[in-house]
């Protein structure tokens, strides 16, 4: 499955992805607010992404990851994914991370803005959403420019390098307005 936006192409990840996986993996400021430490090797990254390419043959799927890359020039700038409840509730939790370079262009609220069009025009998702550390303020401007509303806080939830740190919550239901 592919997602695409008027930048970026969302392709999921292959095998043969691994390499520029494991170059977005090993950058800390990308890991900064991030439970998973930075891989000490591309084995570790290999076993960081099996079960993301074994899920893409579940039956029924409940989650997704792309390789994000600029249309124009094919480059590799990040991953992003979204993860399904597989109920009634009818929910989905986008996340993304691109390489430091391509930070402060608009990438991430692309992204975001494409993973919760896909969530309600093709997954047909109730609610969409996303979590976020609360010092994560880049990550936190991107989901509200892409329409979430914050709906609250997880007191010291996310084991961050040793410290539990708090984390917001945030969403957009269907009927939200929206610009994508």
């Amino acid at each position: 499955m592919q997602l695409e936006s008027s930048r970026l192409l969302l392709a999921e990840i292959a095998w043969d992805d691994l390499e520029q996986v494991h170059q977005l993996h090993s950058f800390p400021e990308v890991y900064e607010f991030n439970t998973l430490a930075v891989p000490e090797s591309i084995e570790e990254t290999k076993e960081f992404i099996r079960p993301v390419i074994e899920a893409q043959t579940l039956v029924p799927r409940n989650s997704y990851t792309w390789k994000i890359v600029l249309k124009e020039t094919n480059e590799f700038t990040g991953l992003a994914g979204l993860k399904l409840s597989a109920d009634k509730f009818r929910l989905g939790e986008i996340h993304y991370k691109l390489l430091p370079g391509y930070w402060n262009k608009g990438y991430a609220t692309e992204v975001a803005k494409t993973l919760i069009k896909a969530g309600f025009e093709t997954f047909h998702l109730h609610k969409v959403e996303a979590g976020v550390a609360t010092e994560n303020i880049r990550s936190v401007k991107v989901l509200e420019k892409a329409g979430m509303i914050r709906e609250g806080l997880r007191r010291k939830i996310l084991p961050i390098r040793g410290k539990w740190m708090d984390n917001y919550h945030y969403a957009i239901v269907e009927d939200d307005p929206r610009d994508v």
